[in-house]
């Protein structure tokens, strides 16, 4: 009677459960100080660097929807989403890296918060969709949100030291040095996944060890895998969409 008793009112606690909110994962304070930084040209690869985005075309990048040809548009020396397309990831696939990245919101954005310009530049995929760890890409010149869900975050996870972000219609770059997670074979963690970021020159995640795959809602964790593809988010953002040019990557042992 006793264990009936017990697994009913275990049952009826998880009913009455409050269900989990995107709200219970978000950090509104403090707020990392603003950091005025001035353009910079483009960085161009070093020798030894893969190009994954050379101002041309698609050919290293795949669509995670289908694994088809990528379909954002290419024009002009830029990568831009082509909303409703899906997700875009690297063909090959990267344990250890830095990676260099430059993306630009458009100077006519409209919206607010979350909003606003909204991308994502996952460090590892995972699987389809926003399977992965997330590097957060939006507007955050002056526009108020949850401070681990800017740009620079690690999203829903690290709040950034700073917030760098130049004003709308200037080019963003982000310079990651990706230290990938370890797995035991029973696929528990031995070593957790490490990111450093510089934010247009500006540290603002430094050496941090990652809680797991990114998640909208709920805690972040981790499940076993070994390289990843790098992805780019198609965030079916209202507001104008992203863009982005010279992204390269240098595999580190």
């Amino acid at each position: 009677m006793a264990a009936t008793f017990s697994l009913l009112a275990i049952t009826l606690l998880a009913q009455a459960a409050p269900a989990q909110r995107p709200e219970d994962t978000e950090v509104w304070q403090p707020e990392p100080p603003v950091v005025v930084v001035a353009p910079t040209p483009s960085v161009p690869a070093p020798a030894d660097a893969l190009v994954l985005f050379d101002g041309k075309n698609l050919d290293q990048w795949t669509s995670t929807k289908d694994k088809g040809a990528a379909r954002w548009t290419v024009r002009d020396g830029v990568l831009t989403v082509l909303k409703g397309t899906g997700n875009i990831e690297t063909k090959r696939k990267f344990g250890n890296y830095q990676l260099h990245i430059e993306w630009r919101v458009p100077a006519n954005i409209t919206g607010t918060g979350q909003a606003r310009g909204n991308s994502g530049l996952f460090l590892a995929s995972t699987g389809d969709g926003d399977a992965g760890y997330e590097l957060q890409i939006m507007d955050s010149y002056r526009n108020k949100t949850y401070v681990n869900g800017q740009a620079g975050a690690i999203y829903k996870q690290i709040v950034p030291l700073a917030n760098p972000t130049r004003a709308p219609g200037e080019w963003q770059s982000y310079d990651v040095i990706w230290t990938a997670p370890v797995f035991a074979a029973d696929g528990s963690v031995t070593s957790p996944a490490y990111a450093t970021v510089l934010f247009n020159g500006v540290l603002v995640q430094n050496h941090v060890a990652l809680k797991g795959e990114t998640r909208y809602i709920g805690a972040p964790v981790y499940k076993a895998h070994g390289p990843a593809a790098i992805k780019l988010q198609d965030h079916g953002d209202p507001s104008a969409p992203i863009s982005f040019r010279s992204i390269w990557i240098r595999d580190l042992k």
